[in-house]
């Protein structure tokens, strides 16, 4: 039993770890390209790789009716544009420490959404182990100096990380819904597309002839790594997570990002791990364990109870 959703669980684990590297990836390609056309690149890149599987994979899948396709294009504007958005906003006005903070938020207000739209049900423990890894990240993101958060003090870039957070919990809690009737390589594929629709005329903005012909192999490999790998694999990964255990538990794994991103710094741009990163680690990884508990223990007694009902 309680290893019955132990491939989900690596799932997640593996996309949170690529997610981490999406920052190495991105600080590589925004060395000659705009974040917009690289967020352009990188689903438009996503989308001709997903549609042609989900045709493949689902060939006999029904048709979106006008509401699914409403909601559908809901999931594209708030999981792809709009968080793209914000986030290269906040990554381009607030300070390092407040951008990545976007990462530790995100984790408790999936879950607190969940919990109200999608009446996921949650008990003491499993919430203690969200807090302690969202703990674990803030604390790596602050480099133990978790204090350094309430003297930066409120500013109007705030608003644009409030934006950021709100746009992925929703996408996140909204693509919970659309997997009712979709698999989440469809509610994925679809997302992607009409995400890709909405950034297009922004890239054509930024985008510059000068610029493409400025990039490099490395830039190019980096842009590929992000549409393949971070958007067209691990973005079914995450929604089959929501699917399969709920999105308040997938969202806890959303803390490993900066333990990856950590580990792919010291390996790609000679930065140092220290003993602030492995403290924050071990709360990351004990809150994930815990959650994951709570959840199995939730469904043993679940089993048991029906069991008692025949």
């Amino acid at each position: 039993m309680l290893t019955r959703n132990m491939k989900t669980y690596i799932l997640l684990f593996l996309t949170a770890t690529i997610w981490g590297g999406a920052f190495v990836a991105g600080k590589i390609a925004t060395t000659t390209l705009h974040p917009v056309s690289v967020a352009f690149f990188r689903f438009f890149g996503a989308s001709l790789i997903l549609f042609p599987l989900l045709h493949w994979k689902e060939p006999n899948r029904s048709t979106p009716s006008k509401k699914d396709w409403g909601v559908l294009a809901l999931l594209g504007l708030t999981g792809v544009f709009l968080y793209n958005i914000f986030f290269f906003m906040a990554t381009k006005y607030a300070p390092i420490v407040k951008s990545s903070l976007v990462i530790a938020v995100n984790a408790p207000l999936i879950t607190l959404m969940s919990a109200l739209f999608l009446k996921e049900r949650l008990n003491m423990r499993s919430i203690f182990g969200m807090f302690l890894a969202v703990f674990g990240a803030v604390y790596i993101i602050t480099n133990g100096h978790p204090s350094v958060l309430i003297e930066m003090g409120v500013a109007p870039i705030d608003l644009v990380l409030v934006g950021a957070c709100l746009s992925w919990s929703t996408y996140s809690v909204i693509g919970k819904i659309a997997m009712k009737k979709f698999s989440p390589l469809a509610a994925t594929t679809y997302a992607t597309g009409f995400g890709t629709l909405f950034l297009a005329p922004f890239a054509l903005y930024y985008t510059s002839f000068a610029s493409i012909e400025a990039s490099e192999w490395d830039v190019w490999l980096s842009v590929l790594y992000v549409a393949i790998v971070v958007s067209a694999i691990s973005f079914v990964w995450w929604y089959n997570g929501i699917q399969k255990v709920g999105a308040s538990t997938a969202s806890v794994f959303i803390n490993v990002m900066p333990i990856s991103a950590t580990v792919m710094g010291t390996m790609f741009f000679n930065e140092h791990l220290t003993f602030t990163h492995i403290i924050g680690a071990a709360f990351v990884f004990s809150g994930i364990l815990l959650n994951i508990y709570s959840k199995q223990e939730k469904m043993v007694f679940s089993l048991i109870k029906k069991g008692a009902n025949i």
